[in-house]
């Protein structure tokens, strides 16, 4: 009797086995990419004469271009602490490292497809080509620069030891939409908003200037030492100006500009000090801030006496809010259009007679201190920088 049961076990194992399996694959369905954001540009051979696709080898003949690129935050693509500490949440799908190191030969897996199309059951194998060194660098010049065996140019040069072709296309501000412009709701709470692109696209400049206008600036230098001076571009993508580490220094750009407006520098004790400041967006060609939905400008503005006791202060914050859980959304957006101009009032009663100061202070911040605690950011990642620190002082009578 119990070897018949122990049979009839083995038998109805082995049946929901089948069924399960049968059921299983039934269901398992191997669906393609189709998404620009889900695949990085392809596998990368080394150009003839050169020795790697490494940036530190490139400038070697480029140093001028080279030492510009390890001022970008380019450069710090991958090793962004923020970035890494995002990659690590359960949260995070497979195609968020196709912006940060865009190159097949920086990523140690090569992604096919997606089972029953789930962003998390990503169809994985081995990349044979996978360069560890490469992938440090981020965003590097063969990203930009390298394709089918040549280096691509805007201008070309018969004299390169290398294989060169004359892109400039490939070269424009697609390159640079395709990953300041990923905008899509990824899973209810995971949205990706970098939304430049088609900030650029709505604005006043669009047709008239473009990403490399502002933010890879015209010079005139030979490309390498001994050549002749000829047209070129700036690669140190100046920007945001917050480093990825306080031991780097980054570069700079400014899309606004600050007007304060002290409407009388001596006042009676009767009157009420009325102070103006004004932002405006002068420089930028997309919304300020722009990019990650974290960013934010807050402008401080306080009444100091002799004494540094201060009497009033308020602070204006430009930037959008948002929700995270338990679905991504957008609680408020007060980004700055190209061109619009936005002014910050201060009043106060001063009864007091003596010297006084109006402090300002414009700081541009990556994200609050709340949310790198929990990404346990560390010390020396820096959340903001000053760009704008004026006193203007007055007095009462």
């Amino acid at each position: 009797m119990g070897k018949k049961v122990l049979i009839l076990v083995s038998v109805l194992v082995f049946a929901a086995a089948v069924i399960y399996a049968v059921f299983f694959y039934e269901k398992r369905e191997i669906t393609p990419l189709t998404n620009s954001w889900d695949t990085p540009i392809p596998h990368q051979e080394v150009p003839q004469n050169l020795v790697s696709l490494k940036a530190e080898d490139c400038g070697v003949c480029h140093k001028e271009h080279y030492k510009e690129w390890k001022l970008a935050t380019h450069a710090h693509a991958w090793t962004d602490l923020q970035f890494q500490a995002e990659l690590k949440k359960e949260s995070s799908p497979f195609m968020c490292i196709n912006c940060h190191i865009p190159l097949q030969n920086q990523q140690e897996f090569i992604v096919t497809g997606l089972i029953n199309g789930d962003i998390y059951q990503p169809v994985k194998e081995k990349n044979p080509h996978f360069d560890p060194i490469l992938r440090e660098e981020g965003i590097t010049c063969a990203s930009c620069h390298v394709r089918n065996g040549e280096i691509i140019g805007a201008n070309g040069s018969e004299l390169a030891p290398h294989p060169v072709k004359k892109a400039p296309a490939v070269l424009d501000e697609s390159l640079c939409i395709g990953c300041h412009n990923a905008n899509a709701v990824i899973t209810p709470t995971l949205a990706c908003t970098f939304e430049t692109g088609d900030e650029w696209k709505a604005g006043p400049y669009f047709g008239e200037k473009n990403c490399i206008s502002c933010h890879m600036q015209e010079v005139e230098r030979p490309l390498v030492e001994g050549y002749q001076a000829r047209k070129s571009h700036r690669h140190w993508f100046t920007g945001s100006g917050i480093p990825k580490f306080d031991t780097v220094q980054t570069t700079i750009q400014n899309g606004l500009e600050f007007y304060p407006r002290i409407l009388t520098k001596t006042l009676s004790a009767k009157d009420s000090l009325n102070f103006e400041f004004m932002v405006k967006n002068e420089n930028a060609g997309h919304r300020v801030p722009s990019g990650d939905p974290e960013r934010f400008i807050l402008t401080e503005i306080s009444v100091i006496n002799s004494k540094g006791a201060v009497f009033v202060k308020d602070t204006f914050r430009i930037g959008e809010e948002w929700e995270w859980y338990p679905e991504a959304k957008k609680i408020s957006d007060n980004n700055m259009y190209p061109g619009e101009e936005r002014t910050y009032a201060l009043n106060a009663k001063l009864t007091q007679p003596g010297d006084y100061r109006v402090k300002i202070k414009v700081t541009k911040h990556r994200l609050n201190a709340k949310n790198a605690a929990y990404n346990k950011l560390g010390d020396n990642y820096p959340l903001f920088i000053t760009i704008y620190d004026k006193e203007i002082p007055f007095a009462v009578k």
